[in-house]
Parts: structure tokens; C-alpha cells; sequence
């Protein structure tokens, strides 16, 4: 895959600043384009359209989220903690994404993230509980697998492994474990 032009950078920057600000659905090509200074008709020659920019920013964390759990099912018995501190990782890694597309419910839905969070999420049940799970442990996956999610999201400015260390104690009491 190659690696995206400055410009490319720099019109994702800017559009990461503006979507977290305005929104998604309220920020316009032009409004990119004059953050940055350059003309629209340069902004699409990079990007055709705003969906193709949104994905562009979102791409690297759908690659990532399925890359991590075609490593862990691929695996099949990593330890339960260790799931949990690879999930988090990741949603820590990505939160700026996350953040910036929590508030677009329609940009998530028409991305397809929320299917997808949610096939994520099955898929590390499965990894965490077996391959039957009960109704406890599927309830118990759900608070335990959203809330490191959750956490990495409202505390952007807590020191990392502080974090990590409290999400994953969460994480693992949710589960019974």
C-alpha cells in the first residue's frame, strides 16, 4: 500500500480538526479547503468526495481491527487477558478516530462500522467465552468489550498504561474473571 502524499496528510489533518469540531455531515469540501489554503478543485483531486476522505481517515482502523482479530483467531488460545489488552490497545490507538465518528451515527451506519463493530465484538466473544455462550457470558462480554471502549474514549488524557491497567481490571471483573 503506498503512503499517502503530505498534501493527502495534511487534507486528513485538517479534516480530523474540522470534523471533530463541526461534524461530519456539517463540514464541507470548500470549509476543508480553505482551512488549508488551497483550491477545491486541488482537495479533489486527492479525495473525489467527503465519503472518500471519511474513509480514508477510517480505513487504517478497519484494517487494524481486522487484522488483530484474524491474529487472535487465527491463534485460538490466547489467554483471555491478553485479548483484553490487545482490545484495548487498539480502541486506544484509534480513539481519535472513534471520537471524531461517534457523533455521525449516520456516518457510521453508512460506513458500515456499526455492523462491523458489532461483528468485532461477536467475534471476540466467541475468542473470550467459547463457542456456545451463554446469555450471562455474552451480557458480561458486551459490558466488558464496550466498556474498554468507552473508557478509552472519555479519559483522552489519562496517562496510557494508568489506563490500560484500570480498563483491563474492569474488563476482566465484568468478565467474572
Amino acid at each position: 500500500m503506498p503512503k499517502p502524499s503530505d498534501t493527502k496528510q495534511r487534507i486528513q489533518a485538517a479534516a480530523r480538526e474540522l470534523f471533530a469540531s463541526q461534524g461530519v455531515q456539517r463540514t464541507s469540501l470548500q470549509d476543508i479547503a480553505d482551512r488549508l489554503g488551497i483550491t477545491k478543485p486541488a482537495l479533489y483531486y486527492h479525495f473525489p468526495s467527503r465519503d472518500d476522505l471519511v474513509r480514508s481517515i477510517v480505513e487504517p482502523l478497519l484494517d487494524d481491527g481486522e487484522a488483530f482479530l484474524l491474529a487472535q483467531e487465527a491463534r485460538g488460545d490466547t489467554p483471555v487477558r491478553e485479548l483484553i489488552e490487545g482490545f484495548f490497545d487498539f480502541n486506544y490507538r484509534h480513539r481519535a478516530a472513534v471520537i471524531m465518528l461517534l457523533s455521525e451515527t449516520p456516518t457510521l451506519a453508512d460506513l458500515g462500522l456499526i455492523d462491523k463493530v458489532l461483528g468485532w465484538r461477536r467475534r471476540l466473544t466467541l475468542l473470550i467465552c467459547g463457542p456456545e455462550p451463554t446469555l450471562e457470558q455474552s451480557a458480561r462480554a458486551v459490558l466488558a468489550l464496550g466498556g474498554l471502549q468507552d473508557v478509552c474514549m472519555q479519559f483522552p488524557d489519562a496517562p496510557a498504561e494508568e489506563l490500560k491497567a484500570a480498563a483491563v481490571a474492569g474488563a476482566l471483573d465484568a468478565l467474572g474473571r
